[in-house]
């Protein structure tokens, strides 16, 4: 089997990173940046997100693990002190493959021949860079509301604990094949009305975010990537057909990882 280990890039890390090739190579496995068959990221959620970024490319064939530098995060199911359990159990090669949705962005720019297509682990958003944003949100190809605040939120079961619960939306189990829409701050009042609530969207249904003046500086992010764009068309987002793998070698349920990381112990 061939592997990659992706650092943070602080000493921690690193020592870490170099620990789990040595032990990996003494089991005559191979390293392989540009066809690996497992990518095991070190550090955090953040370097999870640019590990797999990196290799959108070829998600049928390369499998995901994370190994937490400092707590175990949402991505990250092993910590320091157990990396030679790890590495054994990736030795034997005898791992579960759990698939999770995707979610894909397609941008539409005015005077660009094709849209520009991405895809997103977490989430993607789309704000103003002054004043607020004010979009026409349409829902399989009919118009659903017209919203007026600071933004919006599209994000996928995986991401619906990270910027989505932030805003008040709903945490999805990662195995249900959605996506979800939060506003940031919309504006309610006599005059302006959004639904006021996220949607759950399901893998058939597409969404749509048309702005009313294309003549405007937008603000756009798909996970950690953040681009300025102006004169957006539309903005459409779909449960992707691409599914991230993750190496699962022992049991971590999702509601257990969600009450460690939000629910105390204490009463």
């Amino acid at each position: 089997m061939k592997f990659f280990v992706a650092s943070k890039g602080d000493h921690k890390s690193n020592m870490i990173k170099t620990m789990v090739e040595q032990y990996l190579l003494d089991f005559d496995l191979e390293i392989s940046k540009e066809e690996p068959d497992l990518v095991i990221s070190v550090g955090g959620d953040g370097t999870f997100l640019y590990s797999v970024h990196d290799y959108f490319h070829r998600l049928e064939k390369t499998a995901f693990i994370g190994l937490h530098t400092g707590h175990l995060g949402f991505y990250a199911d092993w910590l320091p002190d157990e990396i030679e359990k790890l590495v054994i159990a990736i030795s034997k090669n005898q791992f579960e493959i759990k698939e999770y949705p995707l979610l894909s962005m397609s941008l539409t720019i005015e005077g660009e021949s094709e849209p520009k297509k991405y895809l997103a682990l977490n989430e993607a958003t789309i704000k103003k860079i002054d004043g607020s944003l004010v979009v026409d949100v349409n829902i399989n190809g009919q118009h659903f509301e017209r919203f007026r605040g600071d933004g919006l939120c599209v994000s996928t079961p995986s991401g619906s604990t990270a910027y989505n619960k932030a805003l008040g939306g709903a945490i999805v189990h990662p195995s249900l094949s959605t996506m979800q829409v939060t506003e940031m701050s919309s504006i309610n009042n006599r005059v302006f009305r959004t639904i006021g609530s996220p949607l759950i969207l399901p893998s058939h249904h597409k969404c749509q975010f048309v702005p009313l003046n294309r003549d405007q500086n937008f603000v756009i992010t798909i996970d950690h990537m953040t681009k300025s764009v102006d004169n957006v068309v539309s903005l459409e987002y779909t449960v992707a057909k691409e599914r991230i793998r993750f190496a699962r070698f022992r049991s971590f349920p999702f509601w257990q990882r969600v009450r460690e990381s939000f629910i105390s112990d204490e009463y």
